[in-house]
């Protein structure tokens, strides 16, 4: 089953054009289901591509979804035109009046600040507060997890001597997790911070459960069912461009910048690289949105009771 995002969304087109099932609000309203509301809280300065690759992932789901794009109230984008935001976007301060089947927070360039510093926190911790009464299940992505690991239980983030950048090889510490279906023992996901949760921070929280883990890059996946929620520290929604869009914006900024690691060909970036984290992207997301289906009330409204 589709998706349902606006005909006039960039995505539409880009998901439709790759085989993605996408429906407008018209032919929605023909089906007699009711379609899961999932929210993406978007604080990514590139909105346009992290909408897309979110609606990728979440797209391919034999369920009708309803994708609605969420921003912060009073903070101001500067990388995504105002007409963009107010075509395609509720603030916060309007979406929290509703209730969602599920939500994805999404992360955010400001690892370098403590979360006290950054300017939309309190509002954020808001919306930390919101999910336990009107979301049924939420999925915090790279610094949006470390962000609700750190205001639910305290868990620090530290930061790294160098970047984490490239394709780390994970696997699955608990294969059974409903989450984790289908997945092989060990994959690559791509990675891109410069900072960390580690492992022994996590233990210290018996309701906290690693669920993916990298030797190499630490843990990636905590499930917290206290909260609803899972915490995805790394970028398994990438397109296969991505990391090497951040390198040559590395590049042209100056400076020596090193390779994204086990990214391109032969260490060679003037290759293309290979996508070999797609399906398991796929997997994660597809098996969420099925987890929150079978999970959540028909009656919206009951969500949180």
């Amino acid at each position: 089953m589709p998706i349902k995002i606006p005909e006039t969304l960039p995505a539409f087109d880009v998901l439709r054009h790759e085989g993605v099932m996408v429906m407008s609000e018209d032919a929605a309203l023909r089906q007699d289901i009711r379609p899961l509301q999932i929210g993406l809280l978007n604080l990514m300065p590139k909105k346009v591509q992290t909408e897309t690759q979110f609606a990728r992932v979440i797209g391919t789901t034999p369920l009708q979804i309803e994708l609605t794009l969420i921003r912060m109230s009073e903070h101001q984008s500067k990388n995504t035109s105002a007409a963009h935001l107010e075509a395609f976007y509720q603030p916060f301060s309007e979406a929290r009046k509703r209730r969602f089947d599920g939500l994805i927070i999404t992360g955010a360039p400001i690892e370098h600040l403590d979360f006290e510093a950054v300017s939309y926190w309190d509002e954020l911790r808001e919306v930390f507060e919101w999910t336990q009464t009107n979301v049924q299940s939420t999925m915090a992505v790279c610094w949006g997890g470390m962000a609700m690991l750190h205001h639910f239980h305290g868990v620090p983030k530290h930061a790294l001597p160098a970047k984490a950048f490239g394709c780390f090889t994970h696997h699955a510490v608990a294969p059974s997790a409903t989450v984790l279906q289908g997945f092989s023992d060990s994959f690559v996901i791509p990675v891109s911070r410069w900072t960390e949760v580690r492992n022994e921070d996590v233990a210290l929280h018996p309701d906290l459960r690693v669920l993916l883990d990298s030797d190499d890059v630490g843990p990636a996946l905590v499930e917290d069912r206290g909260h609803r929620a899972y915490y995805m520290l790394n970028h398994l929604e990438y397109e296969s461009t991505t990391l090497r869009e951040e390198y040559d914006r590395d590049v042209a900024a100056g400076g020596t910048v090193p390779l994204p690691w086990d990214y391109f060909p032969e260490n060679d970036p003037a290759r293309e690289p290979e996508n070999r984290w797609r399906s398991h992207g796929h997997l994660l997301y597809g098996n969420w949105i099925n987890e929150i289906y079978q999970s959540t009330p028909y009656d919206i409204t009951t969500i949180g009771g």
